[in-house]
């Protein structure tokens, strides 16, 4: 296991991330994958939600954001979009996060959803400021 991912799981995920079964596979401050299931995160026509697609996608980049940027800094989204392409209405799907830009204050990741047919489902980008130090 990855110190990464290591350190992702010492701290626990996020009341968001586990209402929504998102599961961190791979995690460095380049890459992320994760998983989130579609069951539990569907709107009335039994469809993944848009929204869901986005958390995933800001769950990656926050992540991605915390390890670039270290324990002791503090980082925030100031921007993200997405762009759905495809339905997902079973099994779940798999958001790969790659780094754009990782600088000294900001970091941009680039996040492809796809069902477990492999189809791309929704394309995100997110960009996240990081803070001064933790006092």
């Amino acid at each position: 296991m990855s110190d990464f991912l290591q350190i992702i799981r010492e701290r626990g995920s996020g009341a968001l991330d586990q209402k929504m079964g998102i599961e961190i596979i791979e995690a460095s401050p380049q890459r992320l994958v994760g998983t989130m299931p579609v069951e539990g995160n569907t709107q009335p026509l039994g469809i993944l939600h848009g929204g869901a697609n986005v958390v995933l996608a800001e769950s990656l980049g926050s992540i991605g954001t915390q390890l670039h940027a270290g324990p002791d800094r503090r980082i925030v989204g100031v921007d993200i979009n997405a762009t759905h392409h495809k339905s997902a209405t079973i099994g779940k799907v798999t958001g790969v996060a790659t780094a754009i830009s990782l600088g000294k204050t900001m970091c941009s990741y680039e996040i492809v959803i796809t069902n477990e047919a492999g189809e791309r489902t929704c394309t995100a980008r997110i960009t996240c400021l990081i803070l001064a130090e933790r006092k």
